[in-house]
């Protein structure tokens, strides 16, 4: 008898845990593989000051009511804005869904004195061809004040913002939604005009992927176009490097690389220029099970015939991710000038993972980086500090001269 109670007792505690687990719907099964995975993973939570069980007290009680995988991926994509960075972001999305910046944004605006002020403007975009010029003052967006639409974009788990969280939204705000054209109303000569920049069509600015030309002075000039991922490359730099060993200086530009690569390319292009190994940047891995770091230097080696006079590095706002890590690894190896305005400061190396059941795509930086004098990647900051891209090419050109 007391045995059969014991089995109806361990039975009762069985179902009563058990319930709760069935009820879950798979899109919070999915929620919470997608909070687990930060929480195992993300390498910036102590540096950013993120509090990640907030933010799962606060959209878990969301989660239970989802009814479709778009409601999810809503949802999730809410959740990236408590991380501010563009480095974290979803790889499936919808027509509603933003833009991610840098890759999705053509206009650079910072808070200064209490006024939105655009400071850079991407080359060869819709909003360069619209008319839209660093200095001018943003009043609305879409017809809308800038404030209140901020809010979308802040992070839940907190009320006091910091310059990375005001930056972060207005520039997420500004990039807009795939559904919508903008409107970028600005202040000039005391009235409004109204700027509506997606009108305008472009030449596509990834036509190939690196441009190459010899300026006056026997300058060599290199731009990569957003490739840095394609291992193709190597050999198209190679033969593009080839043509320019006889040039007096040469300037690199890398103001348009903001959508990653991979560090087999970086290595490729950083290795025509030394003429020994040296290192260019630091990983620092979180072992979160075990308490543990691993800390490690990446090197470059040098290959075939090394460029060896004056180099030049154009950086800026569009320079992301592996455009990053190739900045800080030239400067790490006194190899070069660098030029430009503060770059896109995208956080850590980035790994790929996905929901169970709905398959959600999502990147998570991992590793945190690091130039090796021991400043974060996204710290850093050009020698030759510049206010945009235009300033950036002039000084290039004077400092290659």
């Amino acid at each position: 008898m007391i045995y059969k109670k014991i089995c109806n007792i361990v039975l009762l505690i069985i179902l009563f845990y058990a319930k709760p687990l069935a009820a879950q719907s798979i899109y919070e099964q999915d929620f919470l593989e997608f909070w687990n995975d930060f929480n195992d993973n993300y390498a910036y939570f102590e540096q950013q000051g993120i509090d990640w069980n907030k933010v799962k007290e606060i959209y878990q009680p969301r989660a239970k009511t989802l009814k479709s995988t778009q409601d999810l991926i809503m949802l999730l994509e809410a959740m990236t804005y408590e991380l501010h960075n563009g480095h974290v972001s979803l790889q499936n999305n919808l027509s509603t869904s933003n833009n991610i910046i840098p890759s999705g944004q053509d206009i650079f605006a910072e808070k200064k004195e209490g006024r939105f002020i655009i400071t850079d403007i991407r080359k060869n975009s819709k909003a360069e061809a619209s008319g839209l010029k660093p200095g001018m003052q943003v009043i609305k967006f879409n017809g809308m004040s800038i404030e209140g639409q901020l809010q979308s974009f802040y992070p839940k788990y907190t009320g006091s913002y910091n310059e990375a969280m005001d930056l972060y939204a207005l520039n997420m705000l500004l990039a807009g939604t795939h559904d919508r054209q903008r409107e970028i109303s600005i202040l000039e000569n005391g009235a409004e005009k109204v700027y509506r920049p997606d009108e305008y069509s472009i030449n596509n600015i990834m036509h190939s992927n690196i441009e190459f030309r010899i300026l006056e002075g026997n300058i060599g000039y290199i731009k990569i176009n957003n490739s840095l991922g394609n291992n193709e490359l190597i050999k198209e730099f190679d033969d593009v490097l080839d043509k320019l060993l006889n040039t007096k200086s040469l300037i690199l530009d890398l103001t348009e690389t903001p959508s990653g690569g991979n560090t087999t390319v970086a290595r490729g292009i950083m290795g025509r220029f030394i003429t020994k190994e040296l290192p260019y940047q630091k990983h620092v891995l979180d072992e979160k099970q075990y308490n543990t770091t691993r800390s490690w230097i990446e090197y470059v080696t040098p290959r075939k015939t090394v460029y060896k006079n004056k180099v030049v590095i154009m950086a800026g706002h569009w320079t992301g991710s592996m455009g990053e890590g190739i900045v800080i690894g030239f400067d790490a190896m006194k190899r070069a000038k660098i030029t430009g305005t503060k770059m896109a400061g995208l956080i850590g190396a980035v790994y790929s993972f996905r929901t169970k059941n709905t398959n959600i795509g999502y990147q998570i930086p991992t590793e945190r980086m690091y130039h090796v004098n021991g400043t974060p990647r996204e710290d850093f900051i050009p020698r030759y500090l510049t206010s945009n891209t235009e300033e950036t090419y002039n000084k290039a050109l004077k400092l290659a001269r």
